[in-house]
C-alpha cells in the first residue's frame, strides 16, 4: 500500500479551502467528477493528507485548519461533505527571512510544501522555498512570483534531489488556458490575428491583492499566452502594430465572491481578408480551478521526491503559466 502524501500548505485562503474540502468530498464519495488524472504513480486523489498549515492572519493562527478555511475574508462555498477536524492547527507564517529556521523545523514529517499565498510577495515566496530546501521538502510555487525561474535556486534543489515546481498555476479551466487554445486554433486554421484581449474580474482576496499589487502577474499571463501567439511575450513597445494580444488589469468586485468572470475577444482575418470576430464569457469558481491543478502538482512532486528526482519536472509544464525559461 502506498503511503499517503504529507503536505504542508502556506496560505489558508480560498484555494486551500477548495483543496481541503475537495479532498474530504472525494474520499467520501469516490466521485471522479472534475478529476483530470485519477491516479498518478499509484497515488489517488484521496491519498493526500495536510500535516501543517501556515498563515499570517491573527484570526486564523491557532485555529484548526478545518475551521480557519471558513473564516473571513474567505468566501469559497461549503461543499456537500462531512469535514472532520484536521487536527492541524494553523501556525504563524513567515513575515521575513528570519523565520526560515522555525518554519523548516515545523516541516518535519512533510514531503511537499504547497505555497498558496497571494502573489506579489517575492521575498516571502523565496523564504519559504529556502525553508523547504533546508527541511528536505519538495516545493510548489503556485504564485506568479519567480521561484522556479531562478536558475540558481533551481540548481540547488536539483542537486539536493528535491523537486521545485512553478511558477503560477494555469487554472484547470481558466482564462489563460482557454485564450491560449483559441489563439493556437487560429494559427492552425490559417487565420491572421488582428488583435485580442482578456479581462478578468473576481471577488476573492487574491483578486483584491493583485489589483493593489499586480507586480509579476501580467507578465505571467502573457507567458501563458506566448505559445498561442509568439508576440504575446514581447514588451508592448516591441510588438507589431497588428496581431497584438493584451491582458487588461484585473478587476476586484467583492459581490462576485469566489467566482471569476472573464471576457475574451479575438479579431482576425480569414480568406480574402474578411473579418472574423469572437467574444467569449467564462464564469468559474477560481479556487476550484486552482485545487484541480494543485492535486496533480502535489502528487507529481511527491512521486519525484520519493524517486530522488530533484529540480523541475517537464511533466507539469501544461499546469503552469510561467515555468522555468519564461520571462520574469
Amino acid at each position: 500500500m502506498i503511503e499517503r502524501v504529507k503536505v504542508a500548505v502556506v496560505g489558508v485562503g480560498n484555494n486551500t479551502s477548495a483543496l481541503v474540502q475537495g479532498l474530504a468530498l472525494y474520499r467520501q464519495s469516490g466521485s471522479l467528477v472534475g478529476i483530470r488524472r485519477p491516479m498518478i504513480d499509484g497515488l489517488g486523489v484521496g491519498d493526500i493528507g495536510v500535516v501543517a498549515a501556515f498563515a499570517t492572519s491573527a484570526e486564523k493562527i491557532g485555529r484548526d485548519l478545518t475551521e480557519a478555511i471558513f473564516l473571513a475574508p474567505n468566501n469559497f462555498p461549503r461543499l456537500d461533505c462531512d469535514l472532520p477536524r484536521a487536527g492541524v492547527p494553523v501556525t504563524k507564517g513567515l513575515v521575513d527571512a528570519t523565520g526560515v529556521p522555525r518554519v523548516a523545523a515545523a516541516l518535519a514529517g512533510a514531503e511537499v510544501l504547497l505555497y498558496s499565498a497571494p502573489s506579489g510577495r517575492p521575498e516571502t515566496a523565496r523564504a519559504y522555498a529556502e525553508a523547504a530546501h533546508h527541511a528536505g521538502v519538495a516545493f510548489i510555487n503556485t504564485t506568479s512570483d519567480p521561484v522556479a525561474r531562478d536558475p540558481h535556486l533551481l540548481g540547488r534543489f536539483e542537486a539536493a534531489g528535491l523537486p521545485l515546481l512553478g511558477d503560477d498555476l494555469a487554472s484547470q479551466f481558466g482564462t489563460s488556458v482557454l485564450h491560449n487554445t483559441l489563439l493556437r486554433l487560429l494559427q492552425e486554421r490559417g487565420l491572421t490575428l488582428v488583435s485580442s484581449y482578456q479581462v478578468n474580474l473576481g471577488g476573492t482576496e487574491d483578486f483584491r491583492n493583485l489589483v493593489d499589487n499586480p507586480n509579476t502577474k501580467k507578465q505571467s499571463k502573457l507567458n501563458a499566452l506566448s505559445e498561442g501567439h509568439p508576440a504575446a511575450d514581447q514588451p508592448a513597445a516591441d510588438r507589431p502594430a497588428a496581431g497584438t494580444v493584451e491582458v487588461a488589469p484585473l478587476g476586484y468586485l467583492p459581490h462576485l465572491r469566489s467566482q471569476k468572470v472573464a471576457h475574451l475577444n479575438i479579431e482576425a482575418q480569414g480568406w480574402g481578408e474578411t473579418a472574423v470576430s469572437l467574444d467569449v464569457k467564462l464564469t468559474v469558481h477560481d479556487p476550484s480551478g486552482a485545487a484541480g491543478v494543485n492535486i496533480d502538482l502535489v502528487r507529481i512532486a511527491a512521486s519525484a521526491l520519493r524517486d530522488g528526482r530533484g529540480g523541475y519536472s517537464a511533466e507539469v509544464t501544461s499546469l503552469l503559466k510561467s515555468p522555468p525559461g519564461t520571462a520574469v
